[in-house]
């Protein structure tokens, strides 16, 4: 088959498009021929050399995919050959074929597109499991999305909205902001011209959020732990305003708030199985209702993955961006 392979960590050109070995389905694994992936900021790490697949997994980037399958391994059952599936990976997606665990199958939901549906899986997943799961976002409670206009924010404001729930986002242009309003969202932060700690505060009565959903890690951990309410959750999902911070831990006390940090890839597969069976039991009715859709900004050609990583890199994306299998 081929694959996108990383012979050497560097920028969008390290990605070569290059003929490598067929996976084989293990015990309880289907083999996956696959339409379309999708680009995570995860990828981008990869590619520079900063996050190396789980052991054991593809050492090929690609963290979600849709396709059919190809292959039953033994084991499985509840699936056939032919039959049309997204799935939630370690590695491996950008590829023309990958290995899955059968818990980490979902089927495509009914009314959404083969292709698309590659958009769904890593986020549906990572904003259930944090946003839900974890952080018991409720009806009435106001969730503060960083980056509304990503994968994850967009996925995240409307699943939000779909639970009755109030969502404040932030991002860099009114662009961005204009279509987060579009998805749902009700208070809307421009990063670079507002403090999104005193706009929440003003539009919420002081109060704060509930939830928070945190994609910078350091570079905002006190302003996130000021900006929730009595008794908010921070849920912090990513790193990219850095590693190191300090915190107050007095307002943490008085606040009575709780911060929990998660990563997706590296759970072990009985934790996705069982995070992957929610989604399926919550967010696959909602696409299928027409409450909750893919946002998807653009594809490219798998064997040019180079072009969609640069477009990531320079956040000129609202939504997911895809990349089909020539």
């Amino acid at each position: 088959m081929l694959a996108i392979t990383i012979p050497e960590p560097g920028g969008p050109e390290a990605l070569v498009w290059a003929e490598v070995p067929d996976p084989v389905p293990g015990e309880g694994e289907v083999l996956v021929e696959v339409v379309a992936g999708a680009v995570n900021r995860a990828d981008l790490l990869q590619r520079q050399g900063f996050y190396n697949p789980p052991t054991g997994a593809s050492p090929y980037p690609g963290l979600e995919c849709s396709g059919r399958i190809a292959e039953i391994g033994p084991g499985v059952s509840g699936w056939s050959v032919g039959d049309e599936v997204c799935a939630l990976l370690s590695g491996g997606g950008y590829a023309q074929k990958v290995a899955v665990p059968v818990g980490q199958l979902l089927p495509v939901p009914e009314g959404i597109d083969l292709k698309r549906a590659a958009a769904l899986p890593e986020v549906a997943c990572t904003v259930w499991s944090n946003v839900f799961m974890i952080s018991q976002l409720r009806p009435g409670e106001t969730l503060l999305v960083h980056g509304g206009s990503s994968g994850i924010g967009t996925m995240a404001i409307q699943l939000a909205k779909a639970v009755g729930a109030r969502v404040a986002v932030t991002a860099g242009t009114k662009e961005k902001l204009d279509q987060c309003a579009e998805l749902g969202a009700d208070i809307l932060i421009n990063y670079r011209e507002q403090d999104f700690v005193e706009e929440l505060a003003g539009a919420t009565g002081g109060s704060g959020a509930d939830v928070i959903l945190d994609n910078m890690g350091a570079k905002y951990l006190d302003r996130n732990v000021r900006a929730l309410a009595v008794n908010g959750r921070l849920a912090i999902i990513g790193m990219q305003g850095g590693v190191k911070a300090e915190l107050n831990i007095g307002t943490l006390l008085f606040k009575r708030a709780a911060i929990s940090a998660t990563s997706l890839r590296t759970r072990p597969p009985a934790e996705k199985a069982a995070i992957v069976a929610a989604v399926r039991e919550h967010v696959w009715p909602l696409l299928e209702a027409g409450q909750v859709r893919p946002v998807v900004d653009r594809e490219f050609p798998m064997s040019d993955a180079a072009a969609a990583h640069r477009l990531v890199e320079e956040s000129g994306h609202v939504g997911k961006v895809l990349l089909v299998v020539p």
